[in-house]
């Protein structure tokens, strides 16, 4: 047999979870800068499972797949393969078009070796559990930085995030995006739909915006942004953010990493990597680990909402692929209106 199939035929058998999984090519480069391989990341995942799946149980799963490694660029497949394993588990989720698919819970270890095997690095699932697909348990703080804004200014405006959560009932909890940002996850409970969930996300994004008007924005034209935008959208039905301890497809193969917030001020993202995430794990443990514990109330936050539409502030745009809203703005880039209104 040439070496060239002997290379595609190669395999290493895992017992996870009471199953055996294989993975395909495991010497596979996944990460060329740094050398690490589709084993490096399956053996990341497998290490930390206890702490991935914390954050990932019982939630729908977009499966992001990087088939020829992080420096390629990946395909989405949201429905779960009719070839899959009988023991995959799943949920039906129904996208903003009306369709809807079987998409991946992944609830053990089994099932994050599975996703690696078919290319998985990082794992985007929906802020819901599968019992209640329609109402959201998370509400997600995403901190965008634009190309002008600083990490320190990430880092200030995240600081503003938890004070402003806390103003209003909610504990918010950091972590590195594993990019260029700072995510902040909000355990809610599951008591209002998605267009609610968003509604207090606007809100927040606002008075955030007012607190530190050179720093924040919550524009969503880029040609209206500046400083740090606070992407609301993302928690819009069908919009995912990378979950706690996903690798991401960073040269370095930097991991989306918990944090207690009085290291907010000071961490370096290019720090919490898959080759050192696993350690301080071991010593810290998950800083996120009691979210389930705190899940609070989106009232107080639906009522600074209520606040800002009194005095004029209605809803703001929506991504394109969602239909047009009651109270959306005109969608359309405000240089273009401008052009069109002279």
């Amino acid at each position: 047999m040439p070496p060239e199939a002997m290379a595609k035929t190669e395999y290493e058998s895992f017992d996870v979870a009471g199953r055996e999984v294989r993975l395909s090519n495991p010497g596979k480069v996944f990460f060329p800068e740094r050398g690490w391989t589709k084993r490096d990341v399956a053996s990341y995942y497998l290490e930390l499972s206890e702490h991935v799946i914390y954050h990932l149980r019982d939630r729908p799963t977009v499966m992001k797949r990087f088939v020829n490694g992080a420096a390629e660029k990946p395909f989405f497949q949201k429905r779960v393969p009719d070839s899959a394993p009988d023991w995959i588990q799943t949920a039906t989720v129904t996208f903003p078009s009306g369709r809807s698919a079987r998409e991946l819970l992944p609830n053990d270890a089994a099932h994050l070796l599975w996703g690696v095997n078919l290319g998985v690095i990082d794992w985007n699932p929906w802020p819901v559990r599968a019992a209640d697909p329609d109402h959201p348990d998370e509400l997600r703080v995403d901190l965008d930085p634009t190309p002008e804004a600083s990490w320190d200014d990430v880092r200030q405006v995240a600081m503003q995030v938890r004070d402003v959560l806390a103003d209003h009932g909610l504990r918010g909890y950091p972590k590195t995006s594993g990019s260029r940002g700072i995510h902040v996850f909000v355990r809610i409970r599951p008591e209002h739909d998605f267009v609610e969930v968003r509604r207090a996300a606007v809100a927040l994004a606002r008075e955030v915006e007012r607190r530190v008007p050179k720093l924040a924005t919550s524009k969503w034209w880029k040609e209206e942004r500046h400083g740090v935008f606070l992407d609301y959208n993302q928690n819009a039905r069908d919009r995912t953010v990378a979950s706690a301890y996903s690798v991401r497809p960073t040269s370095d193969a930097r991991v989306s990493t918990p944090l207690d917030w009085d290291e907010v001020p000071d961490v370096e993202h290019e720090d919490l990597r898959i080759d050192t995430v696993p350690a301080r794990v071991k010593e810290r443990g998950d800083p996120a680990a009691d979210m389930d514990e705190n899940a609070g109330s989106l009232e107080q936050l639906l009522e600074l909402a209520a606040r800002d539409e009194r005095e004029g502030l209605g809803d703001a745009p929506w991504p394109p692929n969602f239909a047009k809203q009651p109270d959306e703005p005109r969608r359309v880039q405000p240089s273009r209106a401008r052009k069109e209104e002279a």
